[in-house]
């Protein structure tokens, strides 16, 4: 097995050089280093992607035996920082993440799927005679109400763009 070791605050520079590795070595795995600082070493989940090779291992710590199998659920976790691995007190906060995100994408299929029946009721093309009478007719007063004020008497407008003259003061030389 070829496993290329990827720092955790490489950043972006770790797709172009693991692209550069994998072409002339290839490589079946990849091992995520230096996860005990602040970095969180987002880079690997777009190495992952676009080569299609598995993160096998983590290390977060210096020694051969800070190298952990890689659990892709805490490392996600930690990426987000939630749960433990995160810095939380809940193990299980990332789950009810979840829990909530799959809720409100419910809540979202079922709002489109309403707005979608609405929008049938109301055939294309229709008038505001057609749906009442009178929505040609509010419209015409909103703009009414936009030039005359309360009393019917048009509303005064300053002029925000005069330009004040400066006067030159007489002084003595």
């Amino acid at each position: 097995e070829t496993l290329l070791v990827i720092d955790a605050a490489q950043g972006r520079m770790a797709l172009d050089s693991s692209k550069v590795w994998n072409e002339e070595i290839g490589v079946s795995g990849l091992v995520l280093t230096k996860l005990d600082g602040s970095a969180r070493g987002g880079s690997v989940v777009a190495v992952s992607r676009e080569l299609d090779i598995p993160v096998k291992l983590v290390g977060v710590g210096e020694q051969i035996a800070d190298l952990r199998d890689f659990n892709p659920e805490t490392f996600v976790d930690s990426l987000l920082g939630i749960g433990q691995a995160g810095g939380g007190a809940n193990a299980n906060e990332g789950k009810a993440l979840a829990g909530r995100l799959e809720e409100m994408r419910k809540n979202r299929d079922v709002r489109a799927e309403e707005k979608q029946k609405a929008a049938k009721k109301v055939p294309v093309g229709t008038s505001g005679m057609e749906m009442g009478g009178n929505a040609m007719e509010t419209m015409s007063n909103m703009n009414n109400d936009a030039i005359t004020g309360e009393d019917g008497n048009p509303k005064k407008t300053k002029n925000k763009n005069k330009k004040k003259k400066k006067k030159k003061k007489k002084g003595k030389r």
